[in-house]
């Protein structure tokens, strides 16, 4: 079983819809998913009361029972298990990030994210595993992109090679209970979430 951990301080960096849809991308693989919903608004849990399917498992939880949680999942047979984590959440990111086999850090193109992003990076640090950039929201007639790259690259992380754009399929799909994948199989953003899941399984030896 390998575990991915979604880590930000600043909300709405995209930690939910990467996390749902890296969770979708799997489960099409035929692999067995379990995300573990540790975000007070439980939109990764309001998310699956939309779903006509029972995949993936959606775990509601809190920091201090984290590992529990893994450990059901475990037991579930789990292949995969996603934690999306709450912004402004120390304590709870660490225990996740410690837990992680891949801790992946959304970040869209904005001075604010990229302001905020320093917090994360240390969380990184001290919990010791691997850690990967994730440019969110990107806008494809804007260079800010670009720019905040040449940015990042100064914490000496790696930058995953899938942008996702700001596409309105992204938006879509979640409220209809589908992954971009379901929602828009041949369309850019499922590319995107196709480059993104590959590369991502790649890291983690999956």
């Amino acid at each position: 079983m390998k575990t991915l951990a979604l880590l930000s301080q600043k909300g709405g960096s995209g930690k939910t819809t990467i996390s749902l849809n890296l969770a979708i991308a799997a489960t099409l693989k035929g692999k067995s998913v379990v995300i573990i919903d540790l975000d007070p608004q439980q939109s990764a849990a309001r998310w699956s009361r939309l779903r006509t399917s029972d995949a993936p498992l959606i775990m509601s939880g809190h920091g201090p029972n984290l590992v529990d949680l893994v450990e059901r999942a475990r037991g579930a047979g789990a292949d995969l298990v996603i934690i999306d984590t709450a912004p402004k959440s120390e304590n709870v990111a660490l225990a996740a990030a410690r837990i992680a086999n891949l801790i992946l850090i959304p970040c869209q193109p904005s001075n604010l994210d990229l302001d905020a992003i320093a917090d994360t990076v240390n969380i990184a640090a001290l919990a010791q595993r691997p850690a990967v950039f994730v440019m969110n929201n990107c806008r494809a007639s804007s260079h800010l992109a670009d720019q905040a790259e040449e940015a990042l690259r100064e914490y000496r992380l790696p930058i995953a090679p899938a942008r996702l754009g700001n596409r309105v399929a992204f938006i879509k799909s979640l409220a209809e209970g589908k992954g971009v994948l379901e929602y828009e199989p041949s369309g850019p953003a499922a590319r995107e979430m196709k480059l993104l899941y590959t590369s991502t399984m790649k890291q983690v030896g999956m």
